[in-house]
């Protein structure tokens, strides 16, 4: 077997995982949706619902295997060697979070604050709290917001 099968199944999963965690938001018809029925899915369907392309994947992405590390259970591991892939691409979401905390405390805003996955976007512009999201969402507001999208 070809040990690039192998290497491409672990670069697709890890993609995969960074879209679950900074792309891929489900919006549902609920109290902070109200322009939906309750209950209805908005986010589906390639209009609405956003996945990774192959422009999101990393230039410098290097992916190596175990020399001389058989595994007797699978060929080439291919078995087994997507799903700690996904689970290591949430390391994506704490990068983010740390660097939202970084510029957070370089502005004087040490308050703890929540950013629930995913990190779109917006949620990472609204939890830097700068000028703009002060004049967005309030001044008694300002610096206490939750990127589960309430204040």
């Amino acid at each position: 077997m070809n040990p690039n099968i192998d290497i491409g199944q672990i670069e697709g999963a890890f993609m995969q995982g960074v879209g679950m965690v900074t792309v891929e938001e489900l919006i549902w018809g609920d109290e902070q949706h109200k322009w939906l029925p309750p209950g209805c899915l908005f986010t589906q369907g390639p209009g609405a619902y956003k996945v990774p392309s192959f422009n999101d994947i990393p230039i410098d992405f290097r992916i190596s295997l175990f020399k001389n590390a058989p595994n007797p259970f699978a060929i080439f591991s291919s078995k087994g060697v997507s799903e700690p892939s996904i689970t290591l691409s949430t390391t994506v979401f704490f990068a983010i979070k740390n660097a939202i905390g970084s510029y957070r405390r370089d502005n004087n805003l040490n308050e703890y604050f929540v950013l629930n996955s995913p990190a779109t976007c917006e949620k990472i512009r609204m939890a830097c709290a700068d000028s703009f999201t002060k004049e967005t969402i309030g001044e008694e507001r300002y610096g206490t917001f939750q990127a589960n999208g309430s204040y």
